[in-house]
């Protein structure tokens, strides 16, 4: 029989399972975000002890050493003096003439829809540094946000 018509299995047919991707850059966390890399590790560590499936096994596992990478590189941030906008702070700004607040955090603890951004984002990047008052920048527009109050978070 032709090589062509030959099949071996099933598996070698399956999309490879790659690791997680890291962000790029250092791995900045307010120390609610530390805990939280600490809480996901100890989840993953009960549900693999309870899988038996080798397919979720192997995903949990995977999962697993994110998260442990994620905890060996955590540079934890001291808390921001609250006199300009800094990593792990809440600020309350104008764009557009609609009134926003978000805070600044690490890539794992961010939830955009709570109002909670990566510090690496573009809108987060742009307020960094800017006092109560400030006019900053944005995308590729002059002075189009107002920085309202920097708040602890």
């Amino acid at each position: 029989m032709s090589v062509a018509f030959r099949r071996e299995g099933d598996d070698e047919h399956l999309e490879p399972k790659f690791e997680l991707p890291l962000p790029p850059g250092p791995n900045l966390v307010t120390p609610a975000g530390l805990e939280l890399i600490r809480q996901r590790i100890a989840e993953l560590e009960a549900t693999i002890k309870a899988l038996a499936e080798e397919t979720a096994l192997k995903a949990a596992k995977r999962d697993l050493r994110y998260w442990q990478t994620r905890l060996s590189t955590a540079e934890v941030q001291p808390e921001p003096s609250g006199d300009k906008v800094a990593f792990g702070c809440r600020v309350r700004f104008a764009l557009d003439g609609k009134v926003r607040e978000i805070v600044i955090v690490g890539h794992d603890e961010a939830e955009p829809a709570q109002g909670r951004l990566a510090f690496s984002a573009p809108l987060a990047r742009a307020l960094m540094g800017a006092e109560v008052g400030e006019f900053v920048d944005f995308n590729g527009r002059e002075e189009v946000i107002e920085v309202l109050a920097v708040l602890p978070a």
